[in-house]
């Protein structure tokens, strides 16, 4: 530590602030926030499921095929009209675990089959449908 030995007389007022009180004080806090900090753990809790995992079963594909001229085939089966196809809707729409519908349509078809079966299935709650066969198109957009 280094003393002040100025010109100061004796009898001046000192007019520097001793910091040695305050930073023992700050020091003290310090150690007192630190001990009252709670530990901090390092684990993640995690609610994990009891007993064995459900059995997962592949999905179960339908392939909805529609044709040049608007006829739809359902695994190959031609349906007669749309009421055929609606029906076969609301069987998969009931299922717990919806079989998957792969519509392939034509590039030759009209959209408004294509629009009609789709409109179908999602006004009777098909939630797996997808449309497959998009390579055919390719030609057309070169």
């Amino acid at each position: 530590m280094a003393m002040n030995t100025g010109s100061q007389k004796e009898d001046e007022v000192l007019m520097e602030i001793n910091t040695t009180p305050l930073i023992d004080v700050m020091l003290v806090l310090l150690v007192m926030l630190i001990i009252t900090i709670p530990i901090q753990t390092h684990a993640v809790k995690l609610n994990m499921p009891q007993g064995a995992p459900p059995v997962h079963h592949d999905p179960v594909v339908v392939t909805l095929d529609i044709d040049a001229r608007g006829q739809i085939f359902w695994n190959g089966q031609l349906l007669d009209d749309q009421a055929a196809v609606e029906t076969k809707f609301k069987v998969v729409s009931q299922q717990s675990d919806q079989d998957e519908v792969h519509l392939r349509p034509n590039k030759d078809v009209a959209y408004e089959h294509v629009a009609r079966v789709l409109a179908a299935a999602q006004r009777i709650g098909i939630s797996k449908i997808g449309l497959t066969g998009n390579e055919q198109f390719m030609d057309a957009v070169r």
